[in-house]
């Protein structure tokens, strides 16, 4: 999915990324606000996981993610 589409709905992603991403709060999604690279870097923040992994998960998460 073009992250472009999700940053214009991202009131809509924030259900599936805390499905997908439980440790992520309200405040952290808010602060992200549909920017990839602050996603990326909050998740690896969190759970403590390498820039490439989370860059492959945050890929499928958007390939997957059925929010819209």
């Amino acid at each position: 999915m073009n992250w472009d589409r999700i940053e214009g709905n991202w009131k809509a992603a924030k259900g599936a990324l805390k499905a997908t991403w439980g440790k992520l709060t309200d405040n952290d999604i808010d602060i992200i606000n549909g920017d990839r690279e602050r996603l990326e870097g909050k998740l690896q923040d969190l759970y403590g996981i390498d820039k490439n992994q989370v860059r492959k998960e945050v890929d499928k998460w958007a390939r997957e993610a059925n929010w819209d």
